[in-house]
């Protein structure tokens, strides 16, 4: 007859292979999500919304019962004002702007955000295509009103922005060309803190998605192991870094690392400016 002791030990023993099994399981996700963030980067990108709603699958009612040590988020005040007034555009165009920059000239642009500003210097001489398309957007006010719809802090540290529909399945309805991929900052593919660079949906197994990105970009504010696929366009500033981190520092929803930001994190203005 097995004893209460011994019949203890045994649920014991299984519930810890259970926690193991399911943490290994997260690992893979992670890992998952690293080579994927290109369908959240696929996205970090324009996929991405599908990529953290569906990401995490639910178990049977078993495992949900002994997922005690499921990270449950910890609801932190909202670290950030309220948005402005107006609302996300609803613009579309069949193709890729004109180019109207100066490849030569120095570009910021500001992001006047709930939570603090985010300055932003541009590269028009390395990803000329990209800064173009974003001194066109921000001049039509595509940018304003939208909300960062996504942020990862486990693995890959990043803020994703640029869709007004707030999902990260939205775009400008044209894509632009990759760009600067060959940049002696990303050695070793890691895009390293204050990169600003864009989403797409490059799929690196198949090979297929070149040249798709659209108006979503990510915030890198910690080093992040990333296949250089996405192109690089600008560098964050001091005051950028600081309202970055304030925004990781309250977490995102989900809990399991990759999801929409706690903060209330929406774009009231964007500005392009040359120097």
């Amino acid at each position: 007859m097995v004893s209460n002791e011994q019949r203890r030990r045994q649920l014991a023993r299984e519930k810890y292979e259970r926690q193991q099994q399911r943490r290994e399981a997260a690992r893979r996700k992670a890992r998952l999500r690293n080579a994927a963030i290109a369908g959240g980067l696929t996205l970090v990108l324009a996929a991405g919304a599908t990529a953290y709603a569906t990401g995490v699958l639910e178990g049977n009612k078993s495992d949900r019962a002994d997922a005690s040590d499921t990270p449950t988020p910890k609801k932190v005040p909202d670290p950030c004002g309220k948005p402005a007034p107006g609302s996300p555009s609803t613009k579309t165009w069949k193709s890729e702007p004109e180019m109207s920059i100066d490849k030569s000239a120095s570009y910021a642009m500001d992001l006047k955000t709930t939570c603090g500003s985010i300055d932003l210097k541009l590269d028009a001489a390395a990803a000329p295509h990209t800064v173009n398309s974003f001194d066109f957007l921000a001049k039509e006010g595509f940018l304003d009103h939208s909300k960062c719809s996504r942020l990862t802090t486990a693995n890959i540290y990043v803020l994703q922005c640029g869709d007004p529909k707030g999902t990260g399945a939205g775009g400008p309805g044209y894509t632009i060309p990759d760009e600067n991929l060959k940049d002696p900052r990303l050695k070793g593919s890691v895009y390293p803190a204050g990169t600003v660079a864009m989403a797409n949906r490059f799929d690196e197994q198949s090979g297929q998605g070149r040249n798709s990105g659209g108006s979503q970009f990510f915030l890198v504010y910690q080093d992040s192991p990333l296949p250089p696929n996405y192109t690089p366009f600008g560098t964050i500033g001091a005051e950028g870094m600081k309202t970055l981190k304030k925004i990781a520092a309250a977490g995102e929803q989900s809990g399991a690392g990759d999801g929409a930001p706690q903060a209330t994190v929406v774009i009231d203005k964007a500005v392009v400016s040359k120097s």
